[in-house]
């Protein structure tokens, strides 16, 4: 259960703490005094979308800070989880203590902590999700949606729902690719066979040619030299010349060798008297090395110049060539030679076609088998559970003052198979009969605000015995019911907060009386919540409070009874077994 929860900066809280217990826990207070900031508080803990308006006006941040106290044995693949994302628990005496946050600054951005370590807002709504069930005004709304009213049918239905809803989906999907793909397909053959011969003429057009990686550059940088033929090859004789002999008008013999050779020469005499000079001779050998080296280089490149015309020609031909494909097919050849291959993987795609469709059409009536077989077994443990599930929700609206009243679940299987989807073959309606003779007819049709508030208690109550979380929170869950049909649901929370932790916010004191601790939120004169605004009352106070509740009057002599009476009336049946 959630042992204490604290609020920082949101709304009207300026700095407020609540210590919960076991049982069941009403907070109340008058209209605007931060019973929903707590309930917002509840809801930023369990990962729900972070609103920086709720922050309060000056500050920068609002945080919200929770403890739960659970026991191992009933919780440990949760726990696994929180140490898994690096969170830690402090376990002693077989149960485990774990601190959640949530940290919402006023430009917008929020922050998730679990343990003391920040985490995705998921994770905590993940966590929370198992721990507590919020139940407000706005689930009456979602309460008449079908999509919701399969949700509760499949939680109430249990592992079977589970086991089943994951076969439906496996094999819908699997139907469903296969159906689309076969569709697809056949709709789209005719252009596909033109995307097909559209795709061929330009790989014969591009194999006709058949370039090679690089060769635009290759025969970009050819055509260069071609051009600069002449002064390329007067230019590298000069250097040849400079280096192994040639005569310069102006400066007589010129030979860079023979240079070097009387160097060496000289070295060698040298050497011969101071061996410290060798490591200079070895070093002019390796430039005389280098030196024929490259004269041998510059007469080859000496000759593979050529001012050819008919070279230069084919070349320039080839460039054309390759220009018209890269203006199809890509701004470089290599470009052009990507297309290629993607193109002749698709035509060979578009080949297999046929094949395909008659694979697929070979598959289908497995497929459909599986799934139908799959979508009969699903509304089966629909039906099963549709029938417990309106047993026991009309069972539970005897004691919420709805004595004639039936509801009903209904589970429609659908005949046509595309009309199915991913949550199963199944349309689902809950029916409410008010009374004998009215007929059912759907939630949303009929009932009043009192009745869906009563019917809503009734399958949270019947969904705590098949799916049971440790926490429940109502949010004027009683919105709507008055009377005789409030002191029954205020009954019928203390009941359901002997096996679970019962958090209720109600404006009703036919409710609160019932509740086992009793909080009330007020504001100053400031318009602010802090911590001293938010008090258990017990004994008289508690009596003043439902006084207030009642009349609005503190000191009613009337109002001092009733309340008396009331809590006279919750006292009795929390002593019955």
């Amino acid at each position: 259960m959630i042992t204490a929860l604290r609020i920082r900066g949101l709304g009207v809280i300026e700095d407020a703490s609540i210590h919960l217990q076991p049982g069941l826990t009403v907070l109340t207070g008058e209209t605007g005094a931060g019973k929903t900031m707590v309930l917002t508080g509840l809801s930023l803990l369990m990962g729900s979308k972070a609103d920086a308006g709720a922050v309060r006006n000056g500050l920068e941040a609002a945080w919200v800070d929770g403890e739960w106290l659970l026991p191992m044995a009933d919780h440990s693949e949760l726990i696994d989880r929180l140490l898994d994302a690096g969170a830690s628990v402090d376990v002693e005496g077989g149960k485990a203590q774990i601190l959640m946050a949530r940290n919402l600054a006023a430009e917008g951005r929020s922050r998730a902590f679990a343990g003391g370590r920040g985490v995705p807002a998921t994770l905590l709504a993940e966590i929370a999700g198992e721990l507590i069930a919020v139940h407000g005004q706005s689930d009456q709304v979602r309460l008449r949606q079908s999509d919701r009213q399969r949700a509760i049918l499949d939680r109430f239905a249990g592992e079977p729902a589970l086991e089943a809803v994951a076969r439906f989906r496996s094999a819908f999907h699997s139907w469903r690719d296969a159906h689309r793909e076969v569709v697809h397909l056949r709709a789209n053959r005719e252009a596909r066979e033109r995307e097909a011969a559209r795709l061929s003429a330009g790989i014969e057009e591009i194999l006709a040619v058949s370039p090679e990686p690089g060769e635009d550059v290759e025969l970009e940088r050819q055509a260069h030299v071609l051009s600069h033929a002449g002064s390329l090859k007067a230019d590298v004789l000069q250097a040849h010349d400079a280096l192994v002999g040639g005569e310069d008008s102006e400066q007589g013999p010129v030979d860079a060798m023979q240079g070097i050779a009387r160097a060496l020469r000289a070295l060698e005499r040298v050497s011969a008297v101071d061996p410290a000079t060798g490591s200079i001779r070895a070093r002019l050998q390796e430039i005389a090395s280098m030196t024929a080296e490259l004269a041998s280089d510059l007469a080859a490149y000496a000759a593979d110049v050529d001012a050819d015309p008919r070279r230069q020609a084919w070349v320039e031909e080839r460039r054309r060539d390759l220009a018209g494909l890269r203006r199809k097919y890509g701004s470089s050849i290599d470009e052009v030679l990507t297309w290629l291959h993607q193109a002749e993987h698709s035509v060979g795609a578009i080949a297999g076609d046929d094949d395909r469709i008659t694979e697929l059409d070979t598959a289908m009536p497995a497929l459909e088998g599986e799934l139908e077989q799959a979508a009969l077994r699903l509304s089966e443990v629909r039906t099963a559970a549709a029938q417990r599930l309106s047993e026991a929700v009309t069972s539970e609206l005897v004691g919420l003052a709805m004595p004639t009243a039936r509801f009903c679940v209904e589970v429609h299987k659908r005949a046509d198979m595309d009309e199915y989807t991913g949550n199963g073959a199944d349309d689902i309606a809950f029916l409410l009969e008010p009374h004998p003779g009215s007929g059912p007819r759907p939630l949303g049709k009929g009932a009043s605000g009192g009745e869906l508030s009563r019917v809503m208690l009734a399958i949270e109550v019947a969904l705590a015995g098949a799916d049971p979380v440790p926490t429940f929170v109502f949010d004027e869950v009683d919105a709507g019911v008055g009377g005789r049909a409030a002191v029954e649901v205020g009954r019928r929370l203390s009941r359901l907060a002997r096996s679970a932790q019962v958090l209720v916010v109600t404006h009703l004191p036919q409710v609160a009386a019932f509740a086992d601790h009793h909080v009330v939120v007020t504001k100053d004169a400031g318009g602010v919540v802090t911590s001293s605004s938010v008090r258990a009352v017990q004994g008289e106070e508690r009596v003043t409070e439902l006084v207030r509740m009642l009349s609005g009057l503190d000191a009613s002599e009337a109002g001092v009874a009733h309340a008396r009476e009331l809590l006279a009336v919750a006292e009795q049946e929390r002593a019955l077994p």
